[in-house]
């Protein structure tokens, strides 16, 4: 730790579409650390509240682009982490008034994560990228992944999240990912969720990391 407080923290980009398994993989990745040896920034956690919107205005509402979330302010907490600084910010909700949003603590490390679908096409964050792998999954695959998921944890019905797939999902996923694949340094097919797979590429990359840095 000592010798990488003289040097610029490792960033590592970690993009994919939604059913594609990044949590998966960052679950993964991340129990190869000890707490402070890394940090996660997700941009999830940036999201612009609709909070006044009904779940209907919701379920058309278009929260896959660019602008809804709040890129100034994701980029300056990034550039505070890389500046050895902590910050504090409420987590997102899902627009869910139900839920009282919890309060992240992200503390600087030797290793950052910066996850979410938009990181590579935002240009200021990209740049800031030492690492970046693309997590990516079949369509059919994904897609009921993401049923799964919002029909367990946020109560949508089938019929909703194919609308947000077919008109929201996918058209955000081919403009402002899909481009930068071919750019990134790594790309992971997870189909199956195969945790000796996932587990086996994680430690490799965390066992380079840790040569090179602690």
């Amino acid at each position: 730790m000592e010798n990488f407080a003289r040097q610029k923290p490792y960033v590592i980009g970690i993009a994919g579409s939604s059913g594609s398994g990044k949590t998966f993989f960052l679950n993964n990745f991340l129990s190869h650390f000890k707490a402070l040896e890394v940090t996660t920034i997700s941009q999830d956690d940036y999201y612009i509240p609709f909070d006044a919107k009904t779940r209907e205005e919701n379920t058309l509402h278009n929260f896959d682009l660019p602008t809804s979330i709040d890129r100034e302010l994701f980029h300056q907490h990034l550039q505070s982490l890389l500046a050895g600084h902590s910050i504090e910010k409420e987590a997102y909700t899902f627009n869910n008034p139900a839920l009282k949003p919890r309060t992240l603590e992200l503390k600087p490390a030797p290793i950052i994560i910066v996850e979410g679908l938009f990181i590579l096409y935002y240009e200021e964050i990209n740049s800031l990228l030492d690492h970046r792998i693309f997590i990516d999954a079949d369509q059919n695959i994904a897609l009921q992944r993401r049923i799964k998921r919002d029909f367990v944890e946020r109560g949508y019905h089938q019929d909703e999240v194919l609308y947000k797939w077919n008109h929201h999902v996918m058209p955000a996923y081919e403009e402002y990912l899909l481009p930068f694949k071919k750019r990134c340094d790594q790309v992971v097919i997870n189909n199956d969720d195969d945790q000796n797979m996932v587990t086996q590429l994680t430690r490799d990359i965390a066992a380079y990391l840790r040569q090179a840095f602690f």
